[in-house]
């Protein structure tokens, strides 16, 4: 019930004019789409209209729990905050990028590099940033779905296999899928005629840590 005795209590500060527009929303509040492997929820404009030149994705990934390659026209950045995960990249000029990350590491993706993510023994919770408020996370391009709406002739000529190599590709993108947990990082390197990238996509905010 209000207090009608101390109408104080509903008049808000004499700072505010009512012209300041909302500049928080919280995740709590969002849709989660939830799959085998993880789930993901996003506040973009649509949420938070003050936003245009921020968007944030909150996931997590279960163990062995895979983000699939895809990539997007928006720069991406990312904190991690539970767990460990493991993440790939593939740069403009075909060189390989493989690291584990933490707890307290960030990564960054320029616009246009396909990348994935896969949880760890403990799975994982990361934040991502993206410079465009405009940005959906269920609006990129991913690997699956570039897979099921191209011709199996291009697919075979361009990775240099058979046909029958795609016989059973799935129809739709996968998004996040449930895998096995990847075995040690030596184990999933590659060799590769272009190399790797030469600088790392990944940082660290802790302290005393090589």
């Amino acid at each position: 019930m209000r207090d009608l005795e101390n109408p104080d209590m509903l008049v808000p500060p004499a700072t505010d004019a009512g012209t300041i527009p909302n500049l928080k929303f919280s995740f709590s509040d969002t849709h989660m789409q939830l799959n085998p492997g993880g789930w993901s929820r996003e506040v973009t404009v649509r949420e938070l209209p003050v936003a245009t030149t921020l968007a944030g994705v909150n996931m997590a990934l279960t163990p062995g729990g895979v983000r699939e390659l895809h990539w997007h026209q928006q720069a991406e950045w990312s904190h991690m905050i539970l767990g460990r995960a493991r993440i790939t990249a593939v740069d403009q000029d075909g060189r390989n990028f493989i690291a584990d990350v933490g707890p307290g590491d960030l990564w960054y993706f320029p616009p246009g590099i396909p990348h994935s993510i896969q949880g760890l023994e403990e799975g994982c919770e990361f934040l991502l940033v993206f410079d465009d408020g405009n940005f959906s996370d269920l609006n990129t391009l991913s690997i699956t779905d570039w897979f099921a709406h191209t011709p199996k002739d291009v697919l075979a000529a361009n990775f240099g296999v058979p046909e029958s190599a795609f016989a059973h590709i799935t129809k739709k993108q996968r998004y996040i899928f449930q895998a096995n947990v990847p075995g040690p990082i030596e184990s999933q390197k590659v060799s590769d005629p272009y190399g790797t990238v030469p600088k790392t996509f990944t940082g660290c905010l802790r302290r005393n840590r090589s």
